[in-house]
């Protein structure tokens, strides 16, 4: 009876064995995957490429569960709206995601202060700073508006905000930018239960913060000097994350650095902002050579797409379409000083409205989305010598004899094929022409052209016994 009943229990067993395994097997494998820690770079100015980076791991993340996405910051600013891109990812995002500014003399200034807002956490190192967030078309790079009381970087006070004017300079533009931005910022300190009063200050008056004041003053959460530091710290705490509430366990997590694609790397090329202007370039000469060589086919396939990939950049920065059309009349004006010479007025024109375009090109002022003024000067530079190249040439050909056309036959020697009286054959020019004569001719006399008329040549006695055939 026993060895009965001990046979029907055993398979028993061993299913539930196996199902209990399995179970096992699948927590264990959740837990390894809660552990994961997305380590993502955000270094030097904020711009397409960066936020398409960031965008893409963030997803990544998401997709693969992980249990936190730590961004490490060094940054001086950026594009207004890649920052916004960013931020709207940030707060989309269902992992918890930590903002770092880091290692030691990093910096989250301007678009990196509201990226830091914008996180579930906000930790920095020793030695590195936060602020300066006035937009750069108002404050000139982050230095306080006209009329407003400076902040020094390491001012830890909690003054309020207040204490500005109540009306604050500029123009109406200007203040309509600025109380865009401020309360923007206060937005999200408000969502992130951050001091809003200092984010309103780093707006209005650029004011900065080293990280032990910003610790003290609740601009951030922590300090932390290293990544296990920092992950050790978040280890436990709790956020919201799209409404619930997450728990941070990072008893044992597993840090992975994510890296640009291809595509990241490609974009940033070529959102360089001197990268783009070159392309730009290179696309107009490209299709001018072109036009004034059709069938050669290289010049016009590499203008094609230097100017796809050149428009495809700018569209992407911030530019000045007042700037960019002065380039195209800058050159346009250069083409027709070569097609149409005007003895330097069209081109003098347009090398002027090219500089003046190529300097107003980027409507930014931030320095990292600037083009080089050398290689504006290379350009205008290869421009204008190409215009002054074709204006010495016209002005040569006015002083060079004719040695074409039938300008080219006046005066040239001819010698006649047959006698003839009034109307008959010579040959002038390595031609055979029909001349008229008011004199009667021999078969092999020299004769010169004194005027043409259609295929009809008039001749007479030459002066001198020398001339063209």
């Amino acid at each position: 009876m026993s060895g009965a009943i001990n046979h029907a229990v055993i398979p028993g067993s061993h299913f539930a064995t196996r199902w209990l395994l399995a179970l096992l097997l699948f927590l264990c494998a959740a837990a390894a995957s809660a552990q994961q820690v997305r380590l993502v770079e955000l270094q030097g100015a904020i711009g397409p490429a960066s936020a398409d980076f960031v965008i893409r791991s963030l997803e990544e993340a998401a997709d693969t569960g992980a249990a936190l996405v730590v961004l490490r910051i060094d940054t001086p600013g950026g594009l207004d709206l890649a920052m916004r891109d960013i931020i709207r990812s940030i707060l989309a995002s269902p992992v918890p995601v930590a903002g770092w500014v880091a290692p030691g003399g990093a910096r989250a200034a301007s678009a990196g202060t509201y990226i830091m807002y914008a996180s579930h956490f906000a930790a920095m190192a020793q030695a590195t700073n936060i602020g300066s967030s006035t937009p750069v078309s108002l404050g000139g790079g982050g230095s306080p508006l006209p009329g407003l009381p400076e902040s020094s970087p390491d001012q830890g006070d909690n003054t309020p905000a207040q204490n500005a004017p109540e009306a604050l300079p500029g123009s109406a533009m200007e203040r309509k930018v600025l109380n865009d931005a401020v309360a923007y910022i206060k937005g999200l300190a408000e969502l992130r239960g951050r001091n809003a009063e200092w984010a309103e200050r780093t707006v209005v008056e650029a004011a900065n913060l080293p990280a032990s004041q910003a610790l003290e003053l609740g601009v951030i959460d922590l300090m932390a000097s290293d990544i296990d530091d920092l992950l050790s710290q978040l280890n436990g705490r709790s956020t919201v994350v799209q409404g619930r509430q997450v728990s941070l366990s990072l008893d044992d997590p597993v840090v992975t650095v994510m890296e640009p694609d291809w595509r990241e790397k490609f974009l940033a090329m070529i959102t360089d902002p001197n990268v783009a202007y070159i392309l730009l370039m290179i696309g107009i000469y490209g299709l001018i050579l072109e036009f004034y060589n059709p069938g050669m086919g290289l010049p016009g396939i590499t203008g094609v797409i230097c100017l796809v990939l050149g428009a495809f950049a700018l569209q992407m920065l911030p530019i000045n379409y007042a700037g960019l059309a002065l380039i195209i009349v800058g050159i346009g004006l250069m083409i027709a000083e070569a097609m149409s010479p005007s003895f330097g007025v069209f081109g003098l024109g347009g090398v002027v409205a090219f500089i003046l375009g190529s300097v107003m090109l980027m409507d930014t002022e931030l320095e990292a989305f600037q083009i080089s003024l050398a290689i504006i000067g290379a350009f205008a530079a290869a421009s204008a010598g190409v215009f002054l190249f074709a204006l010495g040439a016209v002005l040569t050909s006015r002083h060079r004899q004719v040695t074409t056309g039938t300008e080219a036959m006046l005066g040239s020697i001819a010698v006649a094929n047959e006698d003839f009286s009034g109307r008959g054959y010579v040959r002038a020019c390595s031609e055979n022409w029909q001349a008229v004569a008011d004199f009667p001719v021999k078969k092999g006399d020299r004769l010169e052209v004194t005027e043409v008329e259609g295929l009809t040549l008039k001749v007479r006695k030459p002066a001198t016994d020398s001339g063209n055939l």
